[in-house]
């Protein structure tokens, strides 16, 4: 069993081709697929698709590049809808969240204190219903975690990972997972090679973040859920294991960080 934690199966990339994707997956054997929403605008959207088809679940947060976009009322919207969703088996976590200071804009002056208050303050809400969150962390590792040590929330994963071991071990020690994707297929891409191949196999967890991230196969065409099992292929080659240890102890590492995703899943 396969399972990619991270996919923006509802982006407009995908055209009407999502349930054909997802059913493709599946029969590779990507037994689920975690859609994270990124705003208020695509909560229905992610649930409306999660309940479209048998290996799909969603998560529900503001991604930090629509906070400078949303309204002042963006965070009650966003609590009273997972108010509403704890009913439905397939939402599974908050999310996708976190801090981008990737560009030199949001790392500065009011746009970067607002990521950081949206940040906080969905951090909140996952401590309050116990849930675990679904990590943005671009260029912004330390000031995530230095959150996290304020804010304790029931663990996570942190996607795309692209930090050092020090934090890694963090990350780990916070009770999170760390996603590897496409990035980790390139061979230049050293220093994600050495932490997938190094790290603990109990804190990795795989991912596209489809249609983006593309592995090096198919890059830079669009990204896909069907493409996890080779990814995973190349993790279990970095770590000299057979894509079969490496598809059980990913999934269940999957489950054990998102306990409504194994609730959905039960004896695989």
């Amino acid at each position: 069993m396969w399972i990619d934690t991270h996919c923006h199966l509802d982006a407009g990339e995908f055209g009407t081709e999502q349930a054909a994707i997802a059913q493709r997956a599946a029969q590779c054997g990507v037994q689920a697929i975690v859609i994270p929403a990124i705003a208020t605008s695509n909560f229905s959207q992610v649930a409306a698709l999660a309940a479209s088809q048998s290996n799909t679940v969603y998560a529900l947060g503001i991604h930090p590049l629509y906070v400078s976009q949303a309204d002042n009322d963006a965070l009650l919207v966003l609590r009273r809808a997972v108010e509403s969703a704890l009913v439905d088996p397939r939402f599974v976590a908050i999310g996708e969240i976190g801090l981008d200071f990737f560009v030199p804009e949001l790392r500065q002056g009011l746009l970067r204190e607002r990521q950081e208050y949206f940040y906080a303050e969905q951090l909140k809400l996952a401590r309050d219903f116990d849930l675990p969150v679904l990590l943005h962390v671009r260029r912004s590792q330390d000031i995530i975690l230095k959150h996290l040590r304020r804010i304790a929330v029931p663990g996570g994963i942190a996607h795309a990972f692209n930090g050092s071991e020090q934090q890694a071990e963090t990350f780990i020690g916070l009770g999170f997972k760390l996603g590897f994707g496409g990035a980790m297929t390139f061979p230049r891409a050293l220093q994600i090679r050495r932490l997938a191949a190094g790290l603990p196999l109990e804190s990795i967890v795989l991912e596209t973040d489809a249609p983006d991230l593309s592995p090096a196969w198919l890059h830079p065409a669009r990204n896909s859920p069907e493409q996890i099992p080779r990814i995973g292929e190349v993790l279990a080659q970095l770590r000299g294991l057979s894509s079969e240890q490496v598809a059980h102890a990913t999934a269940a590492n999957a489950m054990q960080v998102m306990p409504r995703l194994a609730a959905l899943f039960p004896g695989r």
